[in-house]
């Protein structure tokens, strides 16, 4: 397609240039259908901050009455029972969303979705289990397993490795200096047969 110029009724000397669209890209049927895919937090996310913006721009405090957060708390209870499970949003008032968005991010760091999130907990409960120890024994088993943590690493050795970069023509040189060393010197060992043939 190329680009059309069409001329304004009112105005003959503006031209409107239309881009070029490139073949075979479908342009979506509505704003719902240009949205990526969200996860269900994702859009809770873009809601809440949706719902935030309207407030301040209108000035108005966001007050969910008793029943809005009740029912926030169930949507939220459902959510972390399972998370596959992605409620209609659109279906809930803005109090609502505002103060499930807030629940979900309170207990977020709660819910262990992923191995980085099970470390951090790990290492949160054994920080508690470490400050509130009651005996030096218990204080040092939870600093030790706290020392063993991948990243923390306080009982690893480390190692440090150099790469040295030579050219062809260098390790060359070094290799025949290492064969010249070597031919004068007698090599001791056994000959060792085997007994299979």
């Amino acid at each position: 397609m190329k680009a059309q110029k069409d001329t304004l009724p009112q105005e003959s000397n503006q031209t409107v240039v239309m881009p070029h669209l490139e073949d075979n890209i479908p342009i979506p049927k509505n704003a719902r259908d240009a949205l990526p895919e969200l996860t269900p937090d994702e859009e809770l996310k873009v809601r809440a901050n949706t719902v935030k913006v309207i407030s301040d721009i209108k000035g108005e405090a966001i007050e969910p009455s008793d029943d809005e957060m009740e029912t926030a708390e169930e949507v939220a209870k459902e959510m972390m029972k399972n998370p596959e499970l992605k409620p209609e949003f659109a279906n809930y008032p803005n109090e609502t969303i505002a103060y499930l968005a807030g629940l979900v991010n309170q207990t977020s760091h709660m819910v262990a979705k992923d191995l980085a999130d099970i470390k951090l907990s790990v290492l949160n409960g054994l920080l508690q289990e470490a400050a509130l120890a009651k005996s030096s024994r218990e204080r040092i088993s939870a600093w030790s397993k706290i020392g063993e943590i991948d990243g923390v690493d306080a009982f690893k050795k480390k190692t440090e490795v150099t790469h040295i970069t030579k050219s062809g023509k260098e390790l060359e040189e070094e290799l025949m200096k290492t064969i010249e060393e070597l031919k004068g010197k007698v090599v001791e060992g056994e000959i060792v047969e085997d007994d299979d043939d």
